[in-house]
């Protein structure tokens, strides 16, 4: 028996989570964060960039009100007192989980901790405890690939640095088109910035239906994108990059590299302590077992879904199994990779959850699809006109009728995704969510137009 029944090694989402849920289960918990909890969701990630986001719309929204009657003047976008609002935000958000954690019983301690095998876990300080469970949560960094000219180059940031720089720029290039790109790109373009999005591939956000994809990049305003471009370097503010067209380049004040995350799989023992580690991340079944006995992983750190949500339903599944190993599986407490859903907060929105079209297609399906535009809502139409881009697309199994995938664009995309993941997370068919009564009016009434626009 050790010092603790639980170790958990991060306090990201999945991390403080799982913590949580196991102290109040009455298990003796330690958590080690060497940084403020809440990980890069909370501190530099996803609650920063939607504070920021969030206060760019209201300054477009307060700059283009006529049509709805609404006239304002002097409208400005005062960078200073979005940070500030932004670090409330983040600094309220780490005051609750740090409260959370405590009404728990989880003790916090703010080390960095090492892996030394199962059950065994060293901090900083050197000392060293036991646990019958460790949970690594170590999350991710920013990718940075080795392009000439970005190292020690002032003018590149990663996503953390952009957050935090002084002003709003006048030029911004953004190398990479996947979520944290296009977010950044939306932000900063709507706050007048100059933006050039570079993107080796060929359509923003890949993992998106394709259809939904090139909607989104066609309905954000102010954007330049550059599609099919490789980086070739990086010169101060100027960058490089090649196209089937030839070399281009575009300058900028400020470069946001933005190609991505990696699980963060070095600095706390995991080779060492014998994980087996892939390039990917660590490697997991679906109750986030690793190949150590009672040593679990969950998050960004297991490569298979570095999305914040993602991790919270990993620590869910980890601490049911930890607390029941042969219930919980059969209680559905098992992690169904294909029903997580995503989001992009640009604006407009746009979400997704389950098979994209040409994914389907590739595991075998004969597929039936349907793509509704938004005006057949009639909230959507009084709260946006009938220009606004938003669309619904459905993708089922033309044989069997199940759903495999629903993807959306536009306002209260983000709010309406989950109905969608809940409907494939039951395997519902076209005919059951044809059943299901939705609140009129609302944006979400979209979704039942489009099963009912199904060839089924």
């Amino acid at each position: 028996m050790g010092d603790y029944d639980v170790i958990v090694i991060g306090g990201g989402p999945g991390g403080y989570l799982a913590a949580e849920r196991l102290g109040h289960a009455g298990k003796k918990v330690l958590l080690a964060e060497k940084e403020r909890l809440g990980g890069t969701c909370v501190n530099v990630g996803c609650i920063p960039t939607k504070s920021l986001l969030h206060s760019a719309k209201l300054y477009d929204h307060a700059r283009h009100g006529e049509q709805f009657g609404v006239t304002a003047t002097n409208v400005t976008a005062d960078w200073s007192a979005m940070q500030a609002w932004k670090t409330n935000v983040v600094d309220t958000l780490v005051k609750g989980i740090t409260g959370a954690e405590r009404r728990a019983g989880v003790e916090v301690v703010a080390e960095h901790a090492t892996l030394l095998g199962p059950g065994a876990v060293r901090l900083a300080s050197g000392a060293e405890h036991r646990a019958e469970h460790v949970i690594v949560a170590t999350g991710s960094v920013p990718a940075m690939p080795p392009i000439p000219g970005t190292a020690d180059n002032d003018r590149v940031v990663d996503s953390t640095g952009l957050l935090a720089i002084p002003e709003i720029p006048s030029r911004l290039a953004v190398i990479g088109g996947g979520v944290i790109g296009v977010e950044f790109a939306s932000l900063f373009a709507t706050l007048g910035s100059e933006v050039t999005v570079i993107e080796m591939l060929d359509e923003i956000v890949p993992f998106a239906d394709p259809e939904i994809a090139a909607a989104l990049r066609t309905a954000i305003a102010g954007v330049t994108f550059r599609l099919g471009a490789q980086v070739t370097s990086v010169d101060g503010g100027t960058v490089q990059y090649a196209t089937a067209d030839g070399p281009a380049k575009v300058d900028a004040d400020v470069v946001l590299m933005a190609v991505g995350r990696r699980p963060l799989v070095d600095g706390w023992g995991a080779v060492e302590s014998g994980l087996d580690v892939s390039p990917r991340g660590v490697r997991v079944d679906d109750q986030m077992r690793t190949n150590l006995p009672n040593v679990w992983a969950i998050g960004d750190v297991t490569g298979r879904s570095l999305l914040a949500h993602a991790a919270y339903r990993m620590a869910d599944i980890a601490a049911a199994t930890i607390l029941d190993p042969v219930g919980a599986p059969k209680h559905g407490q098992t992690m169904r990779w294909d029903t997580v859903p995503w989001a992009v907060y640009s604006a407009p929105e746009a979400a997704g959850v389950g098979l994209t079209e040409p994914e389907a297609i590739r595991r075998g399906h004969r597929v039936v699809t349907a793509t509704v535009r938004h005006v057949l809502s009639g909230r959507f139409v009084a709260e946006n006109g009938l220009k606004a881009p938003g669309s619904t697309k459905v993708v089922a199994d033309a044989d069997t009728g199940r759903l495999l995938g629903i993807h959306l664009i536009g306002p209260s995309s983000a709010e309406t995704i989950w109905g969608a993941a809940a409907a494939l997370e039951s395997e519902f068919t076209v005919e059951d969510l044809r059943q299901v009564v939705f609140p009129h009016p609302t944006i979400s009434e979209v979704i039942r137009e489009a099963v009912w626009a199904l060839a089924l």
